[in-house]
This record gives structure tokens, sequence and C-alpha cells, in this order.
């Protein structure tokens, strides 16, 4: 009896649907979402789209167009509460832009404009004291852009990072503002692409947010300390364009990407920082490597599931989920239960929601990974 009722359950979560698509009220090319807890969860997106949610996500709120945004494309957001939030616009140039809200989206300060016509901002973080932020930007004359703020975004100082000679077209995408990840603890990573090829780039431990009083303000490293990924080609279209870390402090990431303009292409599309005992020398026992089962295309965001212990990332094409940090994907397939273009079209993740083109917004349901797991 008890393993009859093991296979109904496990094949009433197989088909369970994998994402429960939500009405955002809006056709936007949605590339930002945070989910706060405790049911509060914003969206950013094209035409200076930005989205609220005070129910876990199953009524939208269509938030005020900050001032001057109408035309922005707004790629990441970074939320604190019910009330508080920060968008970020991607651009050449004063098109970059930081809009804080306090009144729940009723209204919005212009915090910061790209000083550098030719700049061009990728990713914004917070970590877990609001107060600390990182901004990266596209190289400008060859020198990485990376800004912080120790007071919530009110004031940005950028950082004296030496010129990277090898950049050779190297570059940040912008897909789901998580190229850049800034850890509870240890060195803060970004990661790249481009004709100069894929690298994850780690800048040091920087601000410490260890709740010592009082707090230190440390250097960032002058120096970038950077790995070369694994490629098997180097295009401008190809590249890393996530990063995650598993748990809080555990320094097991995991890198996705590929090319965009190849979204069914699988090479290239994952890698993750390993510690090999067996390695014949100290050097080599840390480093990314590719997936031995990569996603099933190109894929532009990353999470980790501690509830579900699973890997899950989402692209143009479709959902890939790993149960073992990262070595195997699996593609997670639409159900009879699942709209004809449930697994089409997704950008970014802050689990359990998805975002993605046409103001597509989605609900992970656990019971479809869970029934992935079983198979």
């Amino acid at each position: 009896m008890r393993l009859m009722i093991a296979l109904f359950l496990l094949a009433t979560a197989t088909l369970q649907a994998q994402w429960t698509l939500e009405e955002s009220h809006t056709t936007a090319s949605l590339r930002g979402i945070d989910n706060v807890g405790g049911g509060i969860v914003w969206a950013s997106g094209t035409n200076g789209t930005v989205l609220r949610s005070e129910d876990g996500g199953y009524l939208w709120q269509t938030c005020t167009t900050p001032p001057g945004a109408e035309k922005l494309d707004f790629r990441g957001v970074q939320a604190f509460d019910e009330n508080t939030a920060i968008v970020m616009s991607s651009g050449t140039g004063d098109l970059s832009r930081l809009y804080k809200t306090t009144d729940g989206c009723q209204s919005w300060k212009l915090l910061f404009t790209n000083p550098d016509k030719d700049g061009f901002w990728d990713a914004i973080q917070f970590s877990k004291d609001r107060n600390f932020g990182v901004l990266l930007g596209d190289p400008v004359n060859n020198i990485f852009v990376i800004m912080l703020t120790i007071n919530g975004g009110s004031k940005w100082e950028r950082q004296t990072l030496k010129a990277t000679a090898d950049i050779h077209g190297e570059a940040v995408f912008a897909a789901s503002n998580s190229s850049l990840l800034v850890p509870y603890s240890g060195d803060r990573f970004f990661c790249t692409g481009g004709s100069g090829g894929p690298r994850i780039i780690s800048l040091g431990a920087g601000f410490t947010d260890t709740g010592i009083t009082p707090r230190k303000h440390l250097p960032w490293e002058t120096a970038l300390s950077a790995e070369r990924l694994k490629t098997s080609t180097s295009l401008p279209s190809n590249g890393c364009f996530a990063l995650a870390e598993s748990q809080k402090g555990s320094g097991l990431i995991i890198a996705v990407g590929g090319d965009y303009l190849k979204p069914n292409d699988r090479a290239n599309t994952a890698w993750t920082n390993v510690f090999d005992k067996t390695a014949a020398d100290a050097k080599s026992m840390y480093g990314f490597h590719p997936a031995q089962t990569p996603p099933h295309g190109y894929r532009s965001a990353v999470v980790y599931d501690a509830g579900l212990k699973a890997w899950i990332t989402v692209g143009p094409n479709g959902t890939d989920v790993s149960f073992d940090d990262g070595k195997d994907w699996r593609a997670l397939k639409p159900s009879k239960d699942d709209a004809v273009d449930a697994d089409q079209g997704w950008n970014a993740l802050s689990l359990p929601f998805v975002v993605g083109a046409k103001g597509r917004i989605g609900r992970l349901n656990d019971n479809s990974v869970i029934g992935l797991r079983g198979q």
C-alpha cells in the first residue's frame, strides 16, 4: 500500500504544471525580479515598467513610471520591503540610471545617472545590509566600472581599478541582473563574455558587512583576479550571463550562459566552481568546470533552491534542473497542464518567480521539480 501511495504521489507530481502563469497586466519585456519574502515581490522591464505585489504574486500592481523613464529599460530591481526599492536602467551613457522609491512606488527619486557617456550599466546588487550595494558596468577605457554605496544608494563611489589590457571586446551581459554576485561573505564576483571570451572576475572581499561595530571600509583590490572559462568559441553574443551561490557562505558557485543568438545551442552554457581533492597541485584544486550534461540551450539566470536541493536555470527555450551541483542538467518539460508556450521566453529568476518577454510572470510549482528528481 505504501508503495502504491508513493507511486501515485510521484505520478501526480510529474503531471503538475512547471510554471503557473500569472496576470501581469503589461506586455513589457521583464528582466528584473526580486522576491523580498513575506509576499513582497518587485519586477521591472522595458518602457519604464515597474510592478509590485504584496500577496505573493497573485495580484500585480503597475507602479507609477519614474519621471523621464518612459523609454528606459529597467534591467535590474533591488527591493527591501513593500515600500522601498531601487531600479536600474541599462543603456549607453545617461540612459543608465538609478531611481528609488520609499512609498510603495507612488513616487520616485532619481538617485544617480551614469557619468560616462560611453558607459553601460549591467547589474546592481545589495548585500544583506541594505546600505551596502555594488553597481557594475561595461569597461570604459579598458577599466570595468565598479561603484559602491554604503548609504543605501544615496551616494556612489567609483573604485580605482587598474586597466585590463586583455579585454579585447570583453563586456558584461545585462540579461537578468545576475552577472554580479555579492555573497554574504567572501569575495565579490562578476562574469563576462563577448569576443574577448568569458571570465569569472573576483574583486576581493571589499567592504565588510559582518556586523562588526564600527564597520570598516576595506579597499577593494586594484588588480582583477580572473579565471578564463573553458569554451569552444568566443563571439560577441556568447559568454557567461549569470552567477549564483548555493547557500550562505558555501563557496559553491554556478555560472550559466551561452549564445543568445543561438538559444538552442547547448555548447558553453554552464560551469561549476568545484573543489577537487585529487588534483595534482593546489593551484588546480579550485576552478570552474563545464557541465558534463549541459542545459538545453542558452541560459540567462540561475538560482539554488535549498528546500528542493536543486539548481534551476532558465532561458528563452525553457528550464533546466540539476540535482548534482551543476554536473548534469535535465530539462523541466511542459506537462499537459501547462500552457503551450509555458517554457518559452524566460529571462530572470527570484524563486519561486520567473519573468520574461511580453510581460510573462510565472510561479514555480515545486512538485514539477520533485517529479523530475524521481524520474
